[in-house]
């Protein structure tokens, strides 16, 4: 198994990688890849794809999630590999349905998998793989609440608010690597969420009360979603208004936020679930050992708060 990074020093200190060769390349650099610097002739049998942007935003989408992938599909596809396995996202269906809200982000995973349907023939396949939500993306507020904080969720109207299944990093992993073999969504995509029925997010934020032994009722504070297109509008206007790409991105960000306070990642139908870890195992992980700190899911917490708690927990292991 070879692990293609952009910083070899980072995958050097991740146990995740053990057992791997790590090269470093720059995917974005589309000649090199397409000169068979990537993967050598005869080099490659599978590829497994994880790349996406960092922001979400258009610029950095279409650089990431659509050139940088495709670079790798064409650089596979040339080597001689047999199967392209993208991972991509439940949301993409917002692209495919064109709906108003729609994000960039999600438009170029959209063109990428048309490219891919269009690479296809007798001795090259793909597989996109779609979860609906990541763990990390749904734990952001478990020190807050373990601080005496109220659990923040948006108000969709009538107490509603976006219900998910999530699935874990390992089950993800396991997944994708399934997909190697498995020739059941050959040339096509597989929504896919984790083992649970899908709870809403205030419902999180009472299993987090739970697990985390709190006492009393559980605080809530609720947030009309009306607030992000106050916000949204305001950053597009400016945008618009002085052409700037800055308060452009700043509103795709707005949007993104909005869209998952919004939309249900949710997959219902039995073989669009996957793996074993429940929502509820790793919020009792968490509270147990705490959880590393992520820039790009954690919308709410700090890396300061997150340290601190699991310096908590390990102390009370010791103590124990």
């Amino acid at each position: 198994t070879t692990a293609i990074m952009r910083d070899i020093a980072k995958g050097q200190s991740e146990p995740k990688f053990d057992g791997a060769t790590l090269q470093e390349f720059d995917v974005q650099d589309r000649e090199k890849c397409l000169a068979g610097e990537l993967f050598p002739k005869g080099s490659v049998d599978a590829v497994v794809c994880c790349l996406a942007s960092r922001t979400g935003t258009k610029k950095d989408s279409y650089a990431i999630d659509y050139q940088a992938s495709l670079n790798c599909a064409e650089a596979a596809k040339a080597a001689g590999a047999r199967r392209f396995i993208l991972l991509s996202a439940y949301c993409v269906k917002s692209a495919e349905r064109e709906d108003p809200y729609a994000l960039q982000f999600q438009y170029a995973k959209k063109e990428l998998e048309e490219k891919l349907a269009e690479m296809a023939d007798d001795s090259f396949d793909y597989v996109s793989v779609r979860p609906t939500a990541f763990f990390k993306s749904v734990s952001g507020q478990v020190e807050v609440v373990d601080g005496g904080g109220p659990f923040v969720y948006f108000d969709l109207g009538n107490d509603r608010n976006a219900i998910c299944n999530p699935i874990s990093e390992p089950d993800l992993a396991a997944a994708l690597i399934d997909q190697v073999a498995d020739d059941a969504h050959k040339n096509t995509f597989w929504n896919l969420g984790g083992p649970d029925e899908g709870l809403s997010m205030k419902q999180q934020g009472a299993l987090i009360h739970e697990i985390l032994e709190k006492e009393g009722e559980p605080k809530f504070i609720s947030v009309p979603i009306g607030l992000f297109d106050v916000i949204i509008n305001g950053l597009q206007w400016v945008g618009d208004t002085f052409n700037s790409e800055k308060f452009d991105d700043a509103a795709e960000l707005g949007r993104i936020g909005k869209y998952y306070a919004v939309e249900n990642m949710l997959t219902e139908d039995p073989s669009e679930k996957y793996g074993r870890t429940t929502l509820r195992a790793h919020y009792e992980n968490v509270a147990e050992n705490g959880q590393e700190y992520d820039p790009y899911t954690s919308v709410f917490g700090s890396k300061a708060k997150k340290e601190e708690f699991a310096k908590q927990k390990e102390a009370e292991k010791v103590e124990a």
